[in-house]
C-alpha cells in the first residue's frame, strides 16, 4: 500500500491511498462467504457455492463493493498511522479509481488536530479579588443560620412581609376554575417571592379569614403563561420568631458552646470559601491570558458538531428538566435568537480552543494521571451529578467515558502547571500564594470546563453517542462551564 498526505489547511488533509488488488484477498474471500451465506443457488447447498457462480448469478461487481467496504476502514488506519495523523471524527472518503485484478485508489479527507505552538507562558500576571471578610460578612452569615432556627406562633392581626400565612388558592382563566387551580393549607413566607406574582400585595394587611382577589400569569400548570383570576383566603398568620443571638443558640445550632466561637468559625468558613473562589478566578484569567498567546485554528466541522451538541443538550436535557422551551428561555433571559447563537459559537470556539492547549500542554510537559486523582475526580463529578459513585462510575465505563474523564484530569494538571508560573496580585496589591489551593482548584475548574472540553474530547474520538453522555454528566457544571 502506498500513500500520501496533502495539506489542505491547518485542521484539515487529504490522504491519497492506492492498494495493490492482491492485498485484498482476505476482503475478497470474506465477501464470497457472505454473500454464500445470503443467497440460494439451485443445485448448490447454501455456503457452498463456487465464486464464479456468485460472480454470474450475481456480478463480480457486487462482490468488490463488498470486499472494498470491509477493507476501507482497514486501508485507511494504516495510512493515517503511517502518516502520524491526529484525526478528528471521520473521514470523508471517495474511491478514485477500482481496477478488478489490478488496483484499488481512494481519498479521504478528515480533519486533525491543528499543530499548536506553546507560547511562553512564563510572563502572565493576572489580578484578582482580595479575600476580605467583614464583620458585617459575618454577622449576615449567622442571621442565616439564625434563620433557619426560626419558629412560627399564630398572632391575631393582619398579615405583614415576613410572616408566614396559610391560604387557600382558586384559579380562573376566562371565568373557568382550572383542573389544576385550587390548592388548600398552602403556606408562604410575605416577601419571600415563591409563588404569584401580586400574591404579597393581596395577603398583606389581611387577618385570618380575610379574602382578596388579584390577577397573575401562571408559571405553570395547564394554563402556563395565561393571565389568571386569583382568588386567595388566608386561614391562618403566623409570626416568624428568631432565637435570641447567645450562647445559647450557639449550642443548638453548633458544635460551638459560644456565640464568639460560632462566629469566629462563620468567619473562618467565610475565607476559605473566598479563598477557593479567589483561586478559581486566578485559573479563569489565567487560562483567558494563555488563550490570548496562543494561535489555535478550529476545524469548522469539529466546531459545527460541538455547537450543534451544545444546544442539543440545552433544548432537551437542561431545559427540558425545567419544564421550558428554548423560546421561553431565551424570553426569560432577555436573548434574541441571533444573540443566543453568537453566543453559543463563541463558547464552542473557547472550548475547543482551551481543550487544544491544555492538551498540548500535557504532552509537551509529560504529564500523567494516576488512579488516585482520577478517584478523586470521578467522586466530584458524581457528587455534582446528584449520583451515587459507584454509579457514576458504572455508567462512565458502560459510555465508555474513562478516556475523557482521564483527558479531563490531564487538562486540570496543565492548567495548573501555567497557573504555577503565573504572577497572580489582589485588588490589594498584594501576591498572592496558590500553592496551597492548586490541586483542589485545578481539578475543580476542570470540572467548572466539563462541558466545553469533555464535547470536544469525544468528537475527537468520533463518538457521538458518548459525546452527549458526557454532555449529560456535565450539565450540573453548566453555570460555570465555557472557562
Amino acid at each position: 500500500m502506498k500513500s500520501a498526505v496533502e495539506t489542505l489547511n491547518p485542521t484539515r488533509v487529504r490522504l491519497t491511498v492506492e492498494v495493490p488488488f492482491e492485498e485484498l484477498k482476505d476482503s475478497l474471500d470474506a465477501a464470497y462467504k457472505k454473500i454464500n451465506q445470503q443467497v440460494t443457488v439451485k443445485g448448490f447447498r447454501k455456503g457452498k457455492i463456487p465464486a464464479r457462480i456468485i460472480d454470474q448469478r450475481f456480478g463480480r461487481g457486487a462482490v468488490l463493493e463488498e470486499a472494498v467496504n470491509d477493507a476501507l476502514p482497514k486501508f485507511y488506519t494504516d495510512a493515517v498511522n503511517e502518516g502520524e495523523l491526529n484525526v478528528l471524527g471521520q473521514p470523508d472518503v471517495d474511491i478514485t479509481e477500482l481496477k478488478d485484478g489490478e488496483l484499488l485508489a481512494f481519498t479521504a479527507e478528515v480533519d486533525v488536530r491543528p499543530v499548536i505552538e506553546i507560547p511562553d507562558y512564563s510572563g502572565i500576571e493576572v489580578t484578582v479579588d482580595a479575600v476580605e471578610v467583614t464583620e458585617e460578612d459575618v454577622d449576615k452569615a449567622v442571621e442565616a443560620l439564625r434563620d433557619r432556627f426560626a419558629s412560627t406562633n399564630p398572632v391575631e392581626r393582619a398579615a405583614a412581609e415576613g410572616d408566614v400565612v396559610t391560604i387557600d388558592l382558586e384559579a380562573k382563566v376566562d371565568g373557568e376554575i382550572l383542573p389544576d387551580g385550587v390548592a388548600d393549607g398552602v403556606q408562604y413566607t410575605i416577601g419571600s417571592g415563591e409563588l404569584l406574582d401580586g400574591i404579597d400585595e393581596a395577603v398583606t394587611g389581611l387577618e385570618a379569614g380575610g379574602e382578596a382577589t388579584f390577577t397573575s400569569e401562571l408559571k405553570g400548570g395547564t394554563a402556563e403563561g395565561k393571565e389568571a383570576q386569583v382568588s386567595v383566603k388566608v386561614t391562618q398568620v403566623a409570626a416568624r420568631e428568631l432565637p435570641e443571638l447567645d450562647d445559647d443558640f450557639a449550642q443548638m445550632a453548633s458544635e460551638f458552646d459560644t456565640l464568639e466561637e460560632l462566629r469566629a468559625d462563620s468567619r473562618k468558613r467565610l475565607e476559605n470559601n473566598r479563598q477557593y473562589d479567589q483561586a478559581t478566578q486566578a485559573q479563569e484569567r489565567v487560562l483567558e491570558e494563555l488563550l490570548k498567546l496562543a494561535e489555535v485554528p478550529i476545524p469548522e466541522k469539529l466546531l459545527a458538531d460541538e455547537i450543534n451538541t451544545r444546544k442539543h443538550n440545552l433544548e432537551h436535557h437542561q431545559l427540558g428538566q425545567m419544564g421550558l422551551d428554548l423560546a421561553k428561555y431565551l424570553e426569560i433571559q432577555g436573548k434574541t435568537e441571533e444573540e443566543f447563537e453568537a453566543e453559543t459559537k463563541e463558547q464552542a470556539e473557547k472550548g475547543i480552543r482551551t481543550q487544544f492547549i491544555l492538551d498540548e500542554l500535557v504532552n509537551k510537559e509529560k504529564l500523567n494521571v494516576n488512579q488516585e486523582e482520577l478517584t478523586e475526580h470521578l467522586m466530584r463529578r458524581a457528587q455534582s451529578s446528584g449520583m451515587s459513585p459507584d454509579e457514576f462510575a458504572k455508567a462512565v465505563v458502560e459510555g465508555g467515558q474513562v478516556p475523557m474523564l482521564v483527558g479531563e484530569v490531564a487538562r486540570g494538571k496543565a492548567l495548573a502547571v501555567v497557573v504555577e508560573s503565573a504572577k497572580v496580585t489582589d485588588t490589594n496589591g498584594e501576591l498572592v500564594d496558590l500553592n496551597d489551593d492548586d490541586d483542589e482548584a485545578a481539578d475543580e475548574t476542570d470540572a467548572a470546563e466539563g462541558a466545553a472540553t469533555t464535547e470536544a474530547a469525544a468528537e475527537e474520538q468520533g463518538d457521538t453517542e458518548t459525546k452527549a453522555e458526557a454532555a449529560e454528566t456535565a450539565e450540573s457544571k453548566d453555570g460555570k462551564t465555557e472557562a
